[in-house]
């Protein structure tokens, strides 16, 4: 199984990224999927939710500035990040929801600067 997240960058405040997740090894469309975002010496957290039909659910911090996606035909799930913050900056993982252990992968890393 690989879960691999691209699409990280450095971006000024107020800008945007578009993450891409691409799984392999696994049965996608039967999966609900997450974006996680991991800081130095924390655990993984939510960041966003998509559920196997497609039904959506964000952190409080990131409503109405992020949105999550899948496309089942391509493996691929998305996560559009705008009007970024540099509170933003992080390590982002995508998983399954909930997480397997043996699944997460390097991250994506997004810098943001003020």
């Amino acid at each position: 199984v690989q879960l691999q997240a691209s699409g990280g960058g450095l971006v000024q405040a107020g800008g945007s990224l578009t993450l891409s997740c691409a799984a392999s090894g696994i049965t996608f469309s039967t999966y609900s999927m997450g974006w996680y975002r991991q800081d130095p010496g924390k655990q993984h957290k939510l960041v966003a939710f998509i559920g196997k039909n497609s039904n959506t659910n964000y952190a409080e911090n990131v409503k109405g500035r992020f949105t999550i996606s899948r496309d089942n035909a391509k493996n691929t799930m998305y996560l559009q990040m705008n009007r970024l913050s540099p509170e933003d900056t992080s390590v982002y993982h995508c998983n399954t929801a909930p997480p397997k252990a043996h699944y997460w992968g390097q991250g994506t890393v997004v810098t943001v600067s003020s």
